[in-house]
């Protein structure tokens, strides 16, 4: 299907890996311009040298934190520079679970990590990166967010927090910028078959003495996802690019669910 994004520019956080760069690789694979923000330099320039190679488009990579408000800005100027605007920006930064502890016990610094890098992380992104994105119609705020915003998934108290929050500025902002002619839209993953998670996956199936394919398909069945597998970072790059083109330009303040039945809640 021709989406008509070629020669548009993307701006994409947490870009050099994972969902971010699954959603770059879609995105480029349409002729768009990519701009990669993440705080990795080396993983950044391998990331951009990649889509270059791979789909002749032009790819830059930016080493910004979105906890710092001069970081993103001084990222928003390097794009002015470079592009002098951005149709797309995809907010998709954020820190994996990666403690298992409560974290009703964690102290204020912790919590207070975990929201600056994703809910407001995001809403710094688009404080800076508004000006670049054009009122023509082709403008799309594309938030990465995580079913674990609609459930309780144990033990992530802060990650579905800043999911759930994510969820809400969408729905804000699709009514608060649609004078500008700016759609905006949420992406809701279930469980999605990251690089890291792949890892764990294969350690964990070897130490049960079960195939990994066997041991993914009841691990994900156990946690209610009716396809009995997780979702791969493709599947997820595509349903953004749709979204970002002129045929997803209806779509505004949704929050699309995208995890194999996980939220079904089937009993």
């Amino acid at each position: 299907m021709e989406l008509g994004l070629k020669g548009r520019v993307a701006v994409i956080t947490g870009a050099s890996k994972g969902v971010g760069k699954g959603v770059a690789r879609a995105l480029a694979a349409e002729g768009v311009n990519i701009v990669l923000i993440a705080r990795g330099r080396e993983a950044l320039v391998h990331a951009a040298k990649e889509l270059e190679e791979t789909f002749s488009v032009r790819a830059l990579p930016v080493e910004a934190d979105v906890t710092d408000t001069g970081s993103v800005q001084a990222a928003a100027e390097t794009v002015r520079e470079h592009f002098g605007l951005a149709h797309i920006l995809v907010n998709n930064a954020g820190a994996a679970i990666r403690r298992q502890d409560r974290e009703i016990t964690w102290d204020d610094s912790d919590w207070i990590n975990q929201v600056q890098i994703k809910s407001v992380g995001a809403l710094r992104m688009i404080r800076e990166f508004l000006p670049l994105v054009p009122h023509d119609g082709t403008g799309r705020i594309i938030n990465v967010a995580g079913a674990s915003g609609t459930m309780a998934w144990m033990p992530a108290l802060t990650y579905g927090l800043n999911n759930a929050a994510l969820m809400h500025v969408t729905g804000y902002l699709a009514a608060d910028l649609v004078d500008e002619n700016i759609t905006v839209n949420a992406i809701v993953p279930g469980l999605v078959g990251t690089e890291w998670r792949e890892d764990w996956a294969a350690a964990t199936a070897a130490q049960s003495g079960k195939p990994k394919a066997e041991w993914l398909r009841d691990f994900c069945r156990s946690k209610g996802i009716l396809s009995g597998r997780w979702g791969t970072v493709e599947e997820i790059g595509d349903l953004a690019a749709f979204i970002a083109s002129d045929r997803g330009g209806y779509f505004n303040g949704a929050k699309l669910a995208i995890d194999g039945g996980l939220t079904v809640n089937a009993r």
